[in-house]
C-alpha cells in the first residue's frame, strides 16, 4: 500500500490523484474532511510519533507532501524506514539528508528520495536533459517563477530557507551568487526591480539566487558558470519578498504575520489575470546552445508530478537503495516526456540562445 501524508494540502490532493492507479492508497491529514477518496483515509499528526507511526505502519512507500519542510526535516523519513518503507519528499533537502546519513536510518533494502518537486527537483532535472544536447556545457542561465497562490506552508518554508536549507548549516541558497569559474561567487549579480526576461509576459523583478542544489548540479556535470533569477511579475509579491532576508529571524507570532503577507500578497496579485508559472533554462557550450521553456498554471501540478514519478520509480525498481536526491538519480527524459503527456506542462526546446529574443505569450 502507497501512502501519501498531507493528502488534502497544494501538492499532497495531485498526488493522490497521479498515484490512483500505481496500487492502493493510504491518504493522511490533520483533518478527515479535507482529505480525498482512498482506500484507507487517515487523521495524522506529524508532531506525534505515535500518531506518524500507526500511519505508516503496513505501507510499502511513504510520499511525504506535509511540511513545512524544513521544520519537519528527517522526522517523517525516520517514521517511514523504521517500519520498513521506502520514502519521498517533496523537501527534506541538505538538512534531512545530512540528518538521515548521520543517523544511519536508511538500511540496506531501503530507498529513500529528497526533494522531488519543483525547486528543488525539476530545477536540475531539465538541465539534466538539455545535457544530451550540450554535452559540452560550460554555463546555464535560468529564469523561474510566475503568478500562483502561495500556500501557508510554501510561504513558510520559504521563510525558513534563509537561514536553512543547505549544507552543513547554510541556508538553502545566497542571494545574488553565481558561479564563476566552478566556484560560489557571492554578490556576482545584481537584483532588478523593473526588467524584461525572454518568454515572460510584461515588466518583472529578477532576485538571482545560487543553492545548494545547483552547485552540486554544476559541480558534477562540470558546468562552470550558472545564473540563477527567481521572477517575479506581481507588484505585490516583490514588495514582500524584498524585505524577506531582514525578516529571517523572526519567530511565533511575528513570522506567522510575515507569512501571511506573503499568502496576501500572491492573493492581490493574481485578481483579475490567469496564473502561470514558466521555467526557462539556457545551455551554452563550445557546440553550441539550446533554450528550453517549460510553461505551465503553476508549480503545484508539477512538484506532485515530480514526487508521484518518484515513487513510481522506487515502486519499479528503477532507483537504487539508498539515499538520494531527485535531481541526482531520476531519469529527467521520463519527467520531462510525462509533464508534457500527462497536459502538466508544455515544454520547447528550441536551438540557440534566446535571452534577447521576445515572445506573446503562448505564441509557441
Amino acid at each position: 500500500m502507497i501512502g501519501v501524508l498531507g493528502a488534502s494540502g497544494s501538492v499532497g490532493r495531485h498526488v493522490v490523484e497521479l498515484l490512483r492507479d500505481a496500487g492502493e492508497l493510504r491518504v493522511g491529514g490533520r483533518t478527515l474532511d479535507t482529505l480525498p477518496p482512498a482506500h484507507e483515509r487517515v487523521q495524522v499528526d506529524i508532531d506525534d510519533p505515535a500518531s506518524l507511526k500507526e500511519f505508516c505502519a503496513g505501507l510499502s512507500i511513504v510520499v511525504n507532501c506535509a511540511g513545512p519542510s524544513y521544520a519537519v526535516k528527517d522526522r517523517v523519513a525516520n517514521a517511514a524506514l523504521a517500519v520498513g518503507a521506502d520514502y519521498v519528499d517533496l523537501g527534506g533537502d541538505a538538512p534531512a539528508h545530512e540528518a538521515l546519513t548521520a543517523s544511519g536510518a536508511v538500511t540496506p533494502g531501503r530507498t529513500v528520495v529528497l526533494s522531488a518537486g519543483t525547486v528543488p527537483g525539476l530545477s536540475v532535472l531539465l538541465p539534466r536533459h538539455l545535457l544530451d544536447q550540450v554535452p559540452d556545457a560550460t554555463g546555464l542561465t535560468a529564469y523561474v517563477g510566475g503568478l500562483e497562490h502561495c500556500s501557508p506552508t510554501a510561504a513558510t518554508d520559504i521563510l525558513l530557507s534563509l537561514t536553512v536549507g543547505g549544507a552543513n548549516g547554510e541556508p538553502f541558497g545566497y542571494p545574488l551568487a553565481a558561479l564563476r569559474h566552478g566556484r560560489r561567487e557571492l554578490r556576482a549579480l545584481r537584483a532588478s526591480e523593473d526588467a524584461e526576461a525572454a518568454f515572460f509576459p510584461g515588466r518583472v523583478a529578477l532576485q538571482p539566487i545560487l543553492t545548494a542544489e545547483l552547485e552540486r548540479f554544476a559541480g558534477r556535470h562540470r558546468v562552470p558558470e550558472l545564473d540563477w533569477y527567481n521572477v517575479f511579475p506581481g507588484s505585490q509579491a516583490r514588495k514582500v519578498f524584498s524585505r524577506l532576508p531582514a525578516l529571517s529571524l523572526r519567530e511565533g507570532a511575528e513570522r506567522d504575520d510575515i507569512r501571511d503577507q506573503m499568502v496576501r500578497a500572491a492573493r492581490i496579485d493574481l485578481a483579475g489575470h490567469n496564473p502561470y508559472y514558466r521555467m526557462v533554462f539556457v545551455l551554452t557550450g563550445r557546440s553550441g546552445a539550446v533554450t528550453a521553456v517549460l510553461r505551465a498554471e503553476n508549480s503545484y501540478r508539477i512538484t506532485a508530478f515530480v514526487a508521484a514519478s518518484a515513487a513510481r520509480a522506487i515502486l519499479d525498481r528503477r532507483v537504487p537503495e539508498g539515499l538520494h536526491f531527485a535531481g541526482e538519480t531520476i531519469d529527467p527524459r521520463t519527467i520531462v516526456d510525462g509533464l508534457v503527456s500527462g497536459a502538466i506542462a508544455e515544454i520547447t526546446l528550441h536551438d540557440g540562445d534566446l535571452r534577447t529574443d521576445t515572445f506573446e505569450d503562448g505564441a509557441l
